[in-house]
C-alpha cells in the first residue's frame, strides 16, 4: 500500500466526527446485515413453526458463545494494530494482527470441533420437553460447526481492516455473503423442506464465502492495511502474551454474558419453546439498538487505539463526547420504537396473536435499558482503545452474574414470564450506569499518567 492510500484511512487527523462516521457507518452496515442474517432465518423458520424457530434459537445461543473466543484475537488485532499504526510502526502493526490470526485459528478449530462432536450434549443442556426441537437444534450446531476455524480468522482480518480505518471492504464482503443467504434460506427452508437444517446449510454457506472473500482481501485488495501480509512469520511469545492480557478480559466478559444467558434462557424453556421462540425473535429485533451501537463502539476503538498510539488526548476526549451524543440520540430513538411499535414489528416474524402479546410485552420491558447500553458501548470502547480492557469487562461480569438469579427470583412471583424480562433489564441498566461512571472517573487520571511517562521518556 502506496503511503497515500494509508493516510486517507488514518484517524489522527481531519475532521472527527467525519473520520468516526467513515468508520463506523460501514461497521454498522456490517452490524445490520448480521441482523438480517438471524431475522432472515427467523421470518423463514416462523413460517415453518415456532418449534423452529425455538430450535434455531437455543443452537444460536452456541453460536453466540463462540463470538466470545473469536473476540479474543479480533480485539487483539484491533487495538494492537490499531495503537502502532498510531504509533507509525507498520511493522509491529503486522506482526499483532498475524499473531491474532494464529490465536483465532487455535480457537476456533477447537470451537469447531467441539460443535460438530458434541452437538446432543450441549443442546441437552436447556432441558427441552420437545424432543424434535432438541434433534434439530443439534443438527443445527453441527452444520454450522464446520466454518468455525474460517469464521475466527475472518474476524481477525476484520478487526485488521477496521483498525487501519478501512470499514468498508469488511462491509461490502459481509454484504456478499447476506445476498448468499437470503437466496438460500427460502430455497432450502421451505422450497426443499429442510427446515432448520436448512437454515444451517444456508449459515454455513454463507459464512464460508464471507470468511474466504475477508481472508483474501487481506492480501489483494486495494484498501488493504499492509503492502505485503504473510502467513510465513515466526509467532511472537511478547505479543501473543500482549493479546491475551488485552483481549482475555473481553472475550471472558462475552463468554460469561452469552453463558448466563443460557441459564436464563434454561429458565425461560420451563415456560415452554413458546417462550424461547419469543425470546430468540424479541432478542433479535432488539439487537437494532445494540448491534449499531456495537458498531460505533468498534470504530471508537480504532479511533482512540490509533490517537491513543499519537498521543492525541485531545481527539481521544472530543471523540468521546460525539460519540456519547450519537449513541444518547439513538439509543432514545430505538427506546421509543420498542415502546410504541414494538408488536407490530414483532408480528412480522411470529404472527401468531398469543405470541404477538407475548413479544410486545418482551420488547416493551427490554426498551428501558436501550439507553445504558449504547452509552456502555461508548466508555467500554474508550477504555478498549487504551488497553484498560479489565474495568469494562469486570463492571459487566459482576452485573451479568446477578441475572439468572434475579431472573429465577422474578419468574417465580406473579410476574411470571415478564419477570425474566425485567432481570435482564434491571441487569442490563445497572452494567450500563457503572461503566459510564467508571470511565468518568478515571480517564482524566489515565490521561496524566501516560503524558509524565512520555515526558520522563523524551528526557
Amino acid at each position: 500500500m502506496k503511503a497515500t492510500e494509508t493516510s486517507n484511512y488514518s484517524l489522527t487527523e481531519g475532521g472527527i466526527l467525519k473520520k468516526l462516521l467513515l468508520v463506523a457507518l460501514p461497521i454498522m452496515g456490517t452490524q445490520f446485515m448480521q441482523m438480517a442474517y438471524n431475522l432472515t432465518d427467523m421470518f423463514w423458520l416462523g413460517r415453518v413453526g415456532s418449534d423452529a424457530v425455538a430450535a434455531s434459537g437455543a443452537a444460536g445461543m452456541y453460536l453466540w458463545l463462540s463470538f466470545g473466543f473469536l473476540l479474543i484475537g479480533r480485539m487483539g488485532a484491533e487495538i494492537g494494530v490499531s495503537q502502532n499504526l498510531g504509533r507509525g510502526d507498520k511493522k509491529g502493526a503486522l506482526a499483532f494482527s498475524q499473531n491474532s490470526g494464529l490465536i483465532a485459528l487455535a480457537l476456533g478449530s477447537a470451537f469447531g470441533l467441539m460443535m460438530i462432536v458434541f452437538n446432543r450434549s450441549l443442546i441437552a443442556f436447556f432441558g427441552f420437553r420437545e424432543e424434535e426441537v432438541a434433534a434439530e437444534a443439534a443438527a443445527y450446531l453441527l452444520i454450522t460447526g464446520i466454518p468455525m476455524a474460517a469464521n475466527f480468522v475472518a474476524g481477525v482480518a476484520v478487526g485488521t481492516f477496521i483498525a487501519s480505518g478501512n470499514s468498508r471492504t469488511p462491509f461490502i464482503l459481509n454484504a456478499v455473503g447476506l445476498v448468499a443467504n437470503v437466496i438460500l434460506d427460502p430455497i432450502l427452508i421451505l422450497y426443499l423442506g429442510m427446515g432448520v437444517r436448512g437454515a444451517a446449510i444456508a449459515t454455513a454457506i454463507s459464512q464460508l464465502v464471507s470468511c474466504t472473500s475477508l481472508i483474501i482481501a487481506l492480501f489483494v485488495s486495494k484498501g488493504r492495511p499492509f503492502e505485503r501480509y504473510s502467513l510465513r512469520f515466526r509467532p511472537d511469545l511478547a505479543k501473543i502474551k500482549l493479546i491475551l492480557k488485552w483481549s482475555i478480559p473481553i472475550g471472558l466478559e462475552s463468554i460469561l454474558f452469552c453463558f448466563l444467558s443460557m441459564v436464563t434462557s434454561r429458565i425461560t424453556a420451563s415456560f415452554g419453546a413458546n417462550a424461547i421462540a419469543v425470546a430468540r425473535v424479541g432478542s433479535q429485533i432488539e439487537s437494532l439498538s445494540w448491534l449499531i451501537g456495537g458498531g460505533f463502539g468498534s470504530a471508537l476503538v480504532a479511533f482512540i487505539g490509533q490517537n491513543y498510539g499519537a498521543l492525541q488526548w485531545q481527539r481521544i476526549h472530543r471523540g468521546t463526547r460525539i460519540s456519547a451524543a450519537a449513541m444518547t440520540l439513538w439509543g432514545s430513538f430505538v427506546t421509543v420504537l420498542l415502546i410504541v411499535l414494538g408488536g407490530a414489528i414483532f408480528s412480522v416474524f411470529l404472527p401468531e396473536p398469543a405470541l404477538i402479546t407475548m413479544g410486545a410485552r418482551y420488547l416493551f420491558i427490554l426498551a428501558f435499558s436501550q439507553l445504558p447500553t449504547n452509552l456502555e458501548t461508548v466508555a467500554a470502547a474508550a477504555f478498549k482503545g487504551t488497553g484498560r480492557t479489565i474495568p469494562p469487562s469486570l463492571a459487566s461480569i459482576v452485573s451479568n452474574l446477578l441475572r439468572p438469579p434475579l431472573a429465577l427470583l422474578l419468574a417465580g412471583t406473579s410476574l411470571g414470564l415478564d419477570g425474566i424480562w425485567l432481570a435482564v433489564t434491571l441487569t442490563s441498566v445497572m452494567r450500563g450506569l457503572w461503566i459510564c461512571v467508571w470511565y468518568l472517573l478515571t480517564s482524566r487520571k489515565v490521561e496524566k499518567k501516560n503524558s509524565c511517562q512520555t515526558q520522563q521518556k523524551v528526557l
